[in-house]
């Protein structure tokens, strides 16, 4: 079970950030590879890696299935869509994630949560929700907070980075929610929304209309 958390999560962290200019291709990224980007053996003297959402879960035997928001039971998870907001697809995520937007690239909108099976401590676990956003190139912070969101450990993170020669302005919240009883199953809900950065103010209002109406909510 552990590879394939590994894999799910790898997907589901740093492709939400690196996936929105993918454009229409149909080759599927190594998520192998990619997760290695936070987790590089380092040589006694280094300092070491930063360690990411998923790389902590993951190494507390953590199992991870994603599952797309709408067909979640026991908890409320959904985004509005503003006006001249569509659904989209993309190949480079899976499935099960919920993809918005505008235009043919950008700006997107991107919802996944991953069911977690397994003992870990979430405020501990939320506490690495920076690490993703940052392992981005050339990443500059603008904004962040790990206050709790609906009443659950979160993550949120605000700032820009380059990707594919663009210089992109990223949203991008973890929240570790947990399901209604008798279960009380955990789950790594994610949101992030992506602009060029020229276009941030422009787009800000559609932002903030999907950042503010985000609900994550036990039934």
């Amino acid at each position: 079970m552990r590879p394939a958390a590994l894999k799910v999560l790898a997907a589901l962290t740093v492709s939400l950030l690196a996936a929105t200019t993918s454009g229409c291709g149909t080759k599927t990224p190594d998520y192998q590879s990619i997760w290695s980007n936070g987790t590089t053996t380092t040589t006694s003297g280094e300092a070491k890696p930063p360690v990411t959402v998923g790389r902590y879960l993951e190494d507390q035997g953590v199992a991870a299935e994603a599952v797309a928001p709408s067909a979640v039971k026991d908890l409320t998870v959904s985004i509005p869509t503003p006006a001249g907001w569509t659904k989209k697809q993309s190949p480079m995520l899976p499935a099960t994630t919920e993809v918005i937007g505008k235009g043919e690239k950008l700006p997107r909108a991107m919802l996944s949560v991953v069911k977690l099976t397994g003992n870990f401590d979430s405020h501990e676990a939320i506490k690495h929700g920076v690490v993703d956003a940052q392992l981005s190139k050339n990443f500059r912070l603008l904004d962040a907070s790990n206050e709790d969101f609906h009443g659950f450990p979160s993550s949120m993170v605000q700032g820009t980075y380059d990707l594919d020669g663009q210089r992109l302005h990223s949203w991008f919240r973890m929240v570790i929610a947990t399901g209604s009883a008798p279960d009380e199953q955990r789950y790594l809900v994610q949101l992030s929304v992506t602009a060029p950065a020229d276009e941030a103010a422009k787009q800000a209002a559609d932002v903030e209309t999907i950042t503010n109406g985000f609900t994550v909510a036990a039934k």
